[in-house]
C-alpha cells in the first residue's frame, strides 16, 4: 500500500470516529457571556474564617476550559480547593498566579464570563459544566456543579442555597 492510500484510510477512520458536533463546531457568539451573582451568607459561629473559593468551567469531556474566580489567602491553601486543585490547579502554576486573589467576606459578588478559555481562545458551541468550589477553614465544604448548554440560546439557572453559599445565579446572554 502506498504512502498516499495508507494516508487517505487514516483520514478517512478520523473523520468516521470524530463525533459530528466536533466536526462542524462554531464558535459562542462573540455577544456571548455567563453572568454568574454568588452570595457568601453570614454563618452564627465565633470561629468564622472567610470561604476558599473557586469558580470554572470544564466542557463536556470534564476538561477545564476556564477558571473564572479563585479566592485565598495564601497559596498553602490552594491544596484546600480539592477538586479544584486536582483538576487545574497543581498543573499550572503561571494560571494560579494570574486569577487569584484574596478571600471575600460575606455579600453578593457579581463576575462575567466572556466565553473565552484559559488561554484566551473562544470556546465552541456545546456542553458544559459550571462548578463552585467553596471551603471554609472551621467550617464546612460545598461542591456545586450545574451542566449547561451554551449556543444560540439563552438560558437561565439557580442553584440552591447551601450550608457555605447562598443562592447561586447563573445567566447565559447572547
Amino acid at each position: 500500500m502506498t504512502i498516499k492510500n495508507k494516508m487517505k484510510k487514516t483520514l478517512l477512520a478520523t473523520l468516521l470516529l470524530t463525533p459530528l458536533s466536533t466536526v462542524f463546531a462554531k464558535p459562542l457568539p462573540e455577544s456571548a457571556k455567563l453572568d454568574v451573582e454568588l452570595t457568601l451568607p453570614s454563618i452564627e459561629t465565633s470561629m468564622y474564617a472567610r470561604p476558599y473559593v473557586a469558580v470554572w468551567i470544564e466542557d463536556s469531556q470534564r476538561k477545564p476550559v476556564r477558571t473564572m474566580q479563585l479566592w485565598v489567602g495564601k497559596d498553602e491553601w490552594l491544596k484546600d480547593l480539592r477538586s479544584w486543585w486536582r483538576k487545574v490547579g497543581r498543573y499550572d502554576r503561571e494560571l494560579v498566579d494570574a486569577v487569584t486573589s484574596a478571600t471575600r467576606p460575606v455579600g453578593e459578588y457579581r463576575f462575567s464570563w466572556d466565553g473565552l478559555d484559559d488561554k484566551g481562545n473562544r470556546v465552541e458551541q456545546g456542553d458544559y459544566t459550571f462548578y463552585v468550589e467553596v471551603v471554609r477553614e472551621h467550617g464546612g465544604r460545598n461542591y456545586l456543579r450545574q451542566k449547561l448548554s451554551l449556543g444560540e440560546s439563552e438560558v437561565s439557572h439557580v442553584l440552591a442555597p447551601t450550608q457555605e453559599t447562598g443562592t447561586i445565579k447563573i445567566n447565559y446572554k447572547l
